[in-house]
Formats: structure tokens, C-alpha cells, sequence
């Protein structure tokens, strides 16, 4: 029973989406899939003042695919594309 990191970006419609409404809303949903709520964010600029959130948290490896926690956080309002880009077993 090993835990994965797990490293999601999400991209905002355009610069005027309010990052912190989607974040507010992906960590409730990110909770509720991993039973986790520790978990790390960070904003990443792209370009002409649009920036993408990137949230990193911990899961239980036996959940398996996180597929249907992409699809949740799509249906946010603002967000554009969801993607994982970063997956990793957790050491110790």
C-alpha cells in the first residue's frame, strides 16, 4: 500500500479567471478522491499574464487512475484543461 505523489495542472479559460475560486473548488474535490488534505499549490506564468495553477498532493497508489478526478475538476467553471504531470512513489 504505497502513496504516490501526484502533480496536476490546471489551465485557466484566459488571464482574467480568478485562480483562487479554482483552487478553492479542485481542493475540496482532490480531498474528497484522495482522503488527503495536505496539500501544496503554486501558480505557474505561461504567458501574456496567464498563469496556471498547479496543485501537488498524496495518494493512495491502490486508487489507481486519477481519470475521473480530471473529469471533476473540467467541469469547474473557468477551467479550460486539467492535466497530470507529474506522478511519483512516495519513499519512506
Amino acid at each position: 500500500m504505497a502513496k504516490v505523489v501526484v502533480t496536476i495542472k490546471i489551465m485557466p479559460e484566459s488571464p482574467e479567471i480568478n485562480l483562487s475560486d479554482i483552487e478553492t473548488e479542485t481542493k475540496a474535490k482532490i480531498q474528497d478522491f484522495s482522503q488527503n488534505s495536505e496539500m501544496k499549490t503554486e501558480e505557474e506564468p505561461i504567458a501574456f499574464g496567464l498563469k496556471a495553477l498547479k496543485i501537488i498532493f498524496v495518494m493512495d497508489e491502490n486508487k489507481g487512475s486519477t481519470d475521473a478526478l480530471e473529469e471533476s475538476i473540467k467541469n469547474i467553471a473557468g477551467v479550460n484543461s486539467v492535466e497530470v504531470v507529474d506522478v511519483r512513489r512516495a519513499i519512506g
